[in-house]
């Protein structure tokens, strides 16, 4: 095998974990898709100039750290709409919405790799990745590398260019603050722990049947539903009735695609009927169904079409 085809093989091999990180880190896909393309541009224009006075692992995750750290620099914190907001006071069809870098949003499966053996899937929960995003940039990255990649002080040390002493002071920092940080999306998301599929497909079956009475029966008295990007969300059966009411011309009509996200969690892909066409249905949201004690605790519906091709998701379905 020659160099370069090694140098392709373990670039491609660590493409899975170092996307995970970077997504960890940005808390969109898309912004840690493109920070693992700037990394390996940056590690072909490189290359030759390694010195090998570390891994070539460690190289390629500083240069990424890096780029992570500069993006971070310039960005707002990403969050979701129950922890920006109270719950609307008044139930009216959703218009204000924020741009796409305000929130954060779903990630697919990373692609089959040994080490995701070892990487906690609970670390790639949203609401886990909500709470990384309260944390200082670089605290962030140290606490990513050691609690969720289980590397070294050391290593963690000469990837991020400080100090072994400087990683577990930052170390110690980031789990105080993720300890007593007390997020909504945190408390929404302490459900069951194995997802209950019959509920699952009942939500799904009244959906696509638009049954307004047996789809606010499957939530708790208080439950939820957000929308990112639009910033309003709305809480309790009454209000969900009403939402759901005056959104019927949009959803009635929608169909479901199964599909996992961040981690192997159960999800719906939503499609709507096309404004063009009557006999096309295309992308809408991408639906995350929390549920405790048998009931829907929150529903989240990341509208977002473009994480419908970063899924495998076809651009549109037939009735």
């Amino acid at each position: 095998m020659t160099e370069t085809a090694l140098d392709l093989q373990l670039l491609e091999s660590l493409k899975p974990g170092l996307t995970s990180y970077c997504y960890r880190m940005l808390g969109s896909i898309e912004d840690a898709d493109d920070a693992v393309q700037e990394t390996y541009i940056r590690v072909w224009q490189s290359w030759d100039s390694f010195r090998q006075e570390s891994s070539h692992k460690t190289w390629i995750y500083r240069i990424a750290s890096n780029l992570c750290l500069d993006k971070l620099r310039q960005a707002k914190r990403r969050t979701l709409p129950v922890d920006l907001s109270d719950p609307a006071v008044t139930i009216v069809e959703p218009r204000e919405t924020l741009p796409d870098s305000s929130w954060i949003w779903l990630a697919p499966d990373f692609g089959e790799n040994p080490e995701d053996v070892l990487i906690r899937k609970d670390t790639l929960q949203i609401c886990f990745i909500a709470l990384l995003q309260t944390l200082p940039p670089r605290q962030r990255a140290v606490l990513i590398l050691k609690d969720v990649f289980d590397w070294s002080s050391k290593q963690i040390a000469e990837t991020l260019g400080m100090s072994p002493a400087a990683v577990n002071s930052a170390l110690q920092r980031a789990r105080e603050t993720m300890s007593r940080t007390r997020l909504r999306s945190d408390e929404l998301s302490r459900m069951d722990n194995e997802p209950d599929r019959e509920l699952l497909s009942r939500y799904v079956d009244a959906f696509e049947q638009f049954d307004i009475d047996a789809l606010v029966a499957l939530f708790h008295e208080e439950g939820c539903l957000s929308m990112p990007p639009f910033a309003m969300w709305v809480r309790g059966k009454d209000d969900l009735c009403k939402f759901f009411s005056l959104t019927r011309w949009h959803c009635e009509g929608s169909r479901f695609i199964p599909v996992t996200v961040n981690g192997g969690y159960p999800a719906f892909a939503q499609y709507i009927p096309s404004l063009e066409a009557s006999s096309v249905l295309t992308p809408w949201g991408i639906h995350v169904i929390e549920v405790r004690d048998r009931k829907i605790l929150h529903v989240q519906i990341f509208i977002n079409a473009k994480l419908f091709s970063r899924f495998g998701l076809p651009e549109q379905i037939h009735r």
